[in-house]
């Protein structure tokens, strides 16, 4: 963790995802076992599905897309992600309001 100048440890998440790529829509959901859930319309061709994964998940979660980074699984289904500014049962919490009110 970085600290800021007033001494505080920001926090940071690592969180689980499972990518489903050339989905329907664009959509970060947490099934009823809290695991993270990533559709993306995006084919998963030059890494342009985990541009659009970082990209949907910072949207959701309202940070910039600089605060979220696939940290393992860039060639795989099962990704491990940062979130910064976070901690993990926060940005879970923030992921199922999102859901929530877009009615999914």
């Amino acid at each position: 963790m970085q600290s800021n100048r007033g001494g505080q440890a920001k926090p940071s998440a690592l969180v689980e995802v499972r990518v489903q790529p050339k989905a329907s829509r664009n959509e970060v959901l947490v099934d009823a076992q809290g695991r993270v859930k990533v559709y993306t319309t995006i084919a998963p061709e030059g890494g342009k599905a985990n541009e659009a994964v970082v990209e949907v998940l910072a949207e959701r979660l309202g940070l910039s897309k600089s605060a979220v980074g696939i940290v393992r699984g860039q060639t795989t289904r099962n990704k491990l992600v940062s979130i910064k500014g976070m901690d993990a049962t926060t940005a879970i919490e923030k992921i199922r309001a999102s859901a929530r009110r877009s009615g999914r």
